[in-house]
């Protein structure tokens, strides 16, 4: 199961606990249609690659994470590595994430 986020604490200490893995942060909100239908693709992605580490951030529910990132739509989706931010896609594009999870695991 991806990772539900529960406030920044939590967000901090997952991104402690991932090291040197690659992250995928998806943020999303219950009410967003794109999200609802992307979300069991992402599991199944999340199931396939061990090495990457999956979180969901509810926008709603954690205003704090979404702003620090300046998500301004959903879905977002950030890649995140040694705790920095590499990239980000907007939208519920399975290729484009599949791409950039390829591209930023090496």
């Amino acid at each position: 199961m991806v990772y539900q986020v529960k406030d920044m604490a939590d967000f901090d200490n997952q991104l402690t606990a991932a090291g040197s893995k690659l992250i995928l942060v998806d943020f999303y909100a219950t009410w967003c249609g794109p999200c609802k239908m992307i979300a069991p693709a992402i599991e199944t992605l999340e199931q396939e690659m061990e090495d990457v580490v999956f979180l969901k951030v509810d926008v709603d529910q954690c205003d704090d994470i979404a702003a620090k990132y300046d998500i301004s739509c959903m879905p977002t989706f950030i890649y995140i590595k040694g705790g920095a931010k590499l990239d980000s896609t907007s939208g519920a594009d399975l290729a484009e994430i599949k791409k950039r999870l390829t591209t930023h695991r090496k």
